[in-house]
């Protein structure tokens, strides 16, 4: 065997060796990336045996003080990942927009993927995770095991607009006693038989503002629908859905679960002419900027704060400051304009 034959073996461990980083380690020991930072800093809210297995695995697999430098660095200036269905329309837009603010503060890059309710949106999502020192996930993009999986393989997650998953933190918006409020004007104001427009399977958000709907209406004693009238959160699914209620006839009002989808519903009534309010009043969701030119009573909920709040909590759990998942509940606010009215009949008086 020739010198060069002699050294191979020896060379390929090297390099074996120098791609060893802070993800292997914390794979290795079976915690979290914050936890091997944090057990490297020697900070306090390591729990010893946890600290023993991390030197355990820091000695097995040979990581150096000079690769936890790199590593460090790479890590105050690399991506977050943030998952979106779409990303289309205002709503979307605003989130982001709090989010990219915030994380260009931290000196964070931002990756962006929108999944569109592709098949391969859980394959998708676990690849960006292994590319990313955090993930901010909204809605119900990728399927809850997806998450857990993630969060599992020591990267940090936030879900925004989403019911809790352990490991992870969250922030969302108030939805179901909001709602209740916008019933209980709505009764107020004369009317009573209410439908609701939207799909609680598609969206956390949906689902809690369907509850809220129904429970409002059971405790005063009004009729309560069975079931909603399912529709997207597009211009098109409003308009849609107003040629199904001309058909087959309206109600006193229509609370949709977003704005866009209200003000899609709002011009094809007029087009069909139908009044808004005079013959059927429509609410929204969100307060886009449309929806104060248009008139459109809604409830307003703070997206800029919502993307911004998660971008925070991200970097909390990735510069190891908090090892706790936090969960947040932002307020929204009802925002009363012309499109509710008084009762159809009033207003033929």
């Amino acid at each position: 065997m020739d010198n060069a034959e002699q050294k191979s073996p020896q060379r390929r461990r090297t390099s074996a060796r120098a791609t060893v980083t802070i993800r292997d380690v914390a794979r290795h020991a079976g915690v979290s990336v914050a936890t091997v930072s944090r057990a490297l800093r020697g900070s306090d809210l390591v729990h010893p045996a946890t600290r023993e297995r991390v030197d355990a695995a820091i000695e097995e697999l040979r990581f150096t003080p000079s690769q936890l430098g790199r590593s460090l660095a790479e890590r105050r200036h690399a991506a977050n990942g943030i998952v979106f269905p779409d990303l289309s329309g205002p709503y979307y837009a605003d989130v982001v927009l709090g989010y990219e603010e915030v994380a260009a503060t931290l000196g964070r890059s931002v990756l962006i993927l929108s999944t569109h309710n592709r098949e391969s949106a859980d394959e998708m999502v676990l690849e960006l995770a292994g590319r990313v020192d955090g993930l901010a996930v909204f809605g119900r993009t990728v399927h809850d095991d997806v998450v857990a999986e993630i969060v599992q393989r020591g990267v940090p997650v936030v879900l925004m607009a989403r019911t809790e998953i352990e490991g992870a933190d969250s922030v969302r918006t108030e939805n179901v006693a909001a709602a209740a409020s916008v019933v209980e004007h709505l009764l107020a104001d004369g009317h009573r038989r209410m439908s609701f427009v939207g799909d609680p399977s598609d969206s956390t958000d949906v689902a809690e503002r369907w509850a809220g709907f129904r429970g409002a209406l059971a405790q005063s004693g009004a009729e309560v629908p069975e079931r909603t009238i399912p529709a997207g959160f597009k211009e098109d699914d409003g308009a849609r859905v107003a040629a199904d209620l001309v058909a087959d006839g309206l109600p006193d009002v229509v609370v949709c679960a977003n704005d866009e989808l209200a003000l899609g519903l709002s011009v094809a009534l007029a087009e069909q002419g139908v009044q808004v309010p005079g013959d059927v009043a429509v609410t929204g969701w969100d307060d886009v900027m449309a929806a104060r030119y248009a008139g459109l009573t809604t409830v307003r909920q703070p997206m800029r704060e919502m993307g911004g709040r998660a971008a925070r909590m991200l970097d909390a759990r990735i510069s190891g400051d908090r090892s706790e998942p936090r969960h947040d509940v932002l307020t929204t606010q009802l925002v009363v304009r012309h499109s509710c009215g008084p009762h159809p009949k009033e207003a033929h008086r």
